[in-house]
């Protein structure tokens, strides 16, 4: 009997031996049972693992490895000849044993004329009648044409929103994190997990919760910063928003995927994937905890490996890291889904694998179950499970994994999408409302002379000039919202019978709009100095210059191939933005700094003369409203920075959490930061008090609650983030200068004063020893307090 012939045919032993102590009754008498009973794993009140118990042991070699695979241009083989409907007959001739993923049911990837396009991204997306249309009619197939009926699954990207059309569009993931808000978090994530679920797809890619050190990287608007903890608590809140908190998976939610374990934040030379040079004990400080937050805290269902190697192991080959540390050290049970491309990678870039097979061989081995985007080198297995290369058992772990998250999905019960429910959700009222109010949170106000907020009908007229005024910026893995209201659409709504608002484009950044292209090319130098004359021309005849500068969906982004690139050695603006600022500067008249951007705003020429810089980061579809409402005081900035901005690329890499013997200073240049993490101001003035603690003297397992009063002294409403910071003054390795273990939001009225207080167990006081144990060593720590990281005040705290 071959491999084959045996899993085709289960021993009634065998499937004693998978379905345990709880399915004997319903095996029993011998084989007629299991020929006269429904199957256990059709069973919807039979326990998930039975359930998959029972199907993988009727599952044949080809089912099992067919549920590792996915489909994204090969979902060409399963279209109909030059179109993108689903084509039943074509799809069981090309897959017998059917497939277990496709990947973005939304994008057209594998139809006509698109099948080379980079993303599905543009005009290349389907209308939800398609997606939905495509993803319901592959279910019927699975589930009626199929020898098990096993239903697909289907995920999709949602970074910031739901990557697909007509779906709502919220802050930048960079910008989320700067608001400082969990509640915020939470609500946009469950706004963005009912759009996809609506669409059919059960699982998303998101979220991001990679420690960002080195804002060279085009990637670092897709993380939520430098701090582990802060990364940590906005990855808890966006899987707890789009997964609620079952353990199976409820009405409007989706599962998430964690992603990209680990030291993708931090490449050499600040280049996409490449190799992190981190230490163990650094990885365990810093980098693994907002990871090891979310699966210890949350239901987390999938976790993504990052493209970059580790000591010479690349992330996608590492068993210490995916199945010794996640699963064994912090207990997940879920799934662990490759990034795109990154097991061929192993081969063509990594060279630790000469070939597909031995890809699939290390991939399998150190721990990832499924193969994205098209299960490339996993489609090998089948043949090297018959050649004795790879153990069955291997094959069944992961395919027991798979199964899992499609019975804790209810796929089983009810695998289709609702096109009615999907177009009464998407994109509505509600989702929009929310939109502006998480742009509203998002904004942090890095610089002001008084000039802000602006009052109506103070100006007559009200230039709005620069590349960044008339356009929507969306960022990175944005799709396309029902409206998109820019910075000029926003200024003129608000301004309407008030005052004249006058527009120039002051410079073009990049020759082309368009996200997807591979070249980047930057405007024509020549071209831009006319237009800067016109600019200064229109600015002429303005009281106040509202300027709109940054970078493009181009000029900071992933960098997945070396004719795609994303990562830069400037920080500071890019084209002649500096030129049009200077230009813009010299008439005397006020110039308030509007920042769109995906990188932190590293601009020592603008920050120094500008009368106010607002960060805006990707403010979403409704950004053009918020920002404009801030401008003139409806709305008062209360976000931080996530991140520490660098005057330059020469202080790289510049983070706050640093260790003391960092600073020591350059030659003709400063140490300093242009901004600290943490910091932005606001329209009134807060005093925030120094921490007084709940005790004076804890034991190492014990907590302390930390106590702040903060105090709105100004004249109108507004927002502070109380941050709180620890210092372990003596200890066996060294630590940072400070770290963040705990921060709150509070919205003060005038006169209001509010005390917080932010509980610490031994998490915040535990480090990693000589030895890599994690322990909480006796001595004396100092608590601090404040508006950001600089500006603290301070309590000691012995622990004995």
């Amino acid at each position: 009997m071959t491999i084959a012939d045996h899993h085709l045919r289960p021993t009634r032993r065998a499937l004693l031996g998978w379905l345990g102590t709880a399915s004997v009754i319903a095996l029993t008498p011998g084989g007629a049972a299991l020929a006269a009973a429904p199957p256990v794993y059709k069973d919807a009140r039979a326990p998930i693992d039975l359930r998959v118990r029972d199907l993988l042991a009727r599952m044949t070699l080809e089912e099992k490895v067919a549920q590792l695979i996915a489909l994204w241009g090969t979902k060409s083989q399963v279209m109909r000849d030059g179109g993108l409907d689903f084509d039943p007959d074509k799809a069981s001739a090309a897959y017998p044993a059917s497939f277990g993923q496709i990947t973005r049911p939304s994008d057209r990837r594998g139809g006509p004329a698109v099948a080379a396009v980079a993303g599905g991204t543009g005009a290349r997306w389907r209308s939800a009648d398609s997606t939905i249309g495509f993803v319901n009619a592959v279910q019927r197939w699975a589930t009626t044409r199929t020898r098990l009926g096993i239903p697909v699954l289907f995920h999709e990207e949602s970074l910031h929103g739901f990557m697909a059309p007509d779906a709502t569009m919220f802050p930048q993931a960079i910008g989320m994190a700067g608001a400082f808000d969990r509640d915020m978090m939470r609500t946009v994530q469950a706004v963005v997990g009912r759009e996809v679920r609506a669409h059919g797809s059960p699982i998303t890619l998101s979220p991001v919760v990679d420690i960002a050190r080195d804002p060279r990287w085009g990637r670092i608007e897709e993380t939520f910063g430098e701090d582990p903890y802060l990364c940590g608590e906005m990855g808890v809140a966006a899987v707890e928003g789009l997964q609620g908190n079952g353990h199976t998976l409820q009405p409007g939610k989706v599962f998430a995927t964690l992603k990209h374990m680990t030291g993708h934040g931090q490449p050499q030379a600040g280049n996409n994937i490449g190799p992190a040079p981190i230490a163990e004990r650094e990885l365990r400080s810093h980098f693994f905890p907002p990871f090891r937050a979310v699966v210890e805290r949350t239901g987390i269902a999938a976790v993504m490996p990052s493209y970059n190697e580790l000591d010479g192991i690349p992330s996608h080959a590492n068993r210490w890291l995916l199945t010794d540390v996640l699963r064994g050290e912090w207990g997940f049970d879920g799934a662990i889904v490759s990034d795109y491309g990154a097991v061929e990678e192993l081969q063509t870039i990594h060279h630790v694998t000469a070939d597909r097979e031995a890809s699939a061989r290390a991939a399998l081995h150190a721990g990832v179950d499924s193969e994205l985007p098209d299960g490339t080198c996993y489609r090998t297995l089948v043949q090297q499970v018959r050649d004795g290369q790879v153990a069955i058992a291997d094959v069944d772990a992961a395919c027991a994994r798979m199964l899992t998250l499609k019975f804790r999905a209810g796929l089983f019960e009810n695998p289709f999408a609702d096109l009615r429910a999907a177009r009464a959700i998407t994109g509505n009222a509600e989702a929009r409302t929310l939109a502006r109010k998480a742009a509203e949170k998002s904004l942090c106000l890095l610089t002001n002379d008084g000039t802000l907020p602006l009052r109506l009908g103070a100006h007559r007229r009200v230039a709005v000039i620069g590349p960044n005024a008339a356009v929507a910026r969306l960022g990175g893995y944005s799709g396309a919202p029902k409206q998109e209201i820019s910075l000029l659409e926003g200024i003129r709504a608000k301004l309407r019978g008030r005052a004249e608002v006058l527009h120039a484009q002051g410079v073009f950044i990049t020759q082309s709009e368009d996200r997807s292209e591979d070249e980047v090319l930057l405007a024509d130098p020549a071209k831009n100095r006319a237009l800067i004359a016109e600019a200064v021309m229109v600015a002429q005849g303005a009281d106040v210059i509202i300027l709109a500068i940054g970078d493009t969906e181009q000029t900071s982004r992933e960098g997945f191939a070396k004719n795609h690139l994303g990562d830069r050695t400037s920080l500071d603006l890019l084209g002649e933005q500096n030129a049009l600022f200077d230009a813009l500067h010299a008439l005397g008249k006020p110039v308030v700094v509007c920042a769109i951007n995906g990188r932190p705003p590293s601009w020592p020429n603008v920050v120094a003369r500008a009368n106010a810089v607002l960060e805006c980061w990707y403010p979403g579809q409704e950004g053009g409203t918020a920002v404009a409402d801030a401008l003139w005081g409806d709305v008062n900035p209360g976000a931080k920075l996530p991140v520490t901005v660098a005057r330059n690329a020469g202080q790289l890499p510049l983070f706050y959490d640093a260790k003391p013997s960092v600073g020591r200073g350059y030659l003709f240049d400063t140490t300093a930061p242009l901004f600290p993490f943490g910091h932005g101001l606001s329209y009134t003035r807060f005093e925030v008090s120094t921490p007084v603690l709940s005790a004076a003297r804890i034991g190492p397992a014990g907590t302390v609650d930390v106590a702040v009063t903060v105090r709105n002294a100004g004249d109108r409403a507004g927002d502070e983030v109380v941050q709180v910071y620890v210092r372990d003054e003596v200890a066996s390795v060294t630590q940072p200068g400070k770290k963040l273990v705990g921060f709150q939001r509070v919205t003060l009225a005038p006169g209001e004063t509010r005390t917080v207080t932010v509980p610490l167990d031994r998490r915040a006081f535990a480090l990693w020893n000589r030895e890599l144990q994690e322990v909480v060593e006796p001595g004396r720590f100092t608590i601090m307090a404040g508006p950001n990281s600089l500006d603290l005040k301070s309590a000691t705290l012995e622990i004995a």
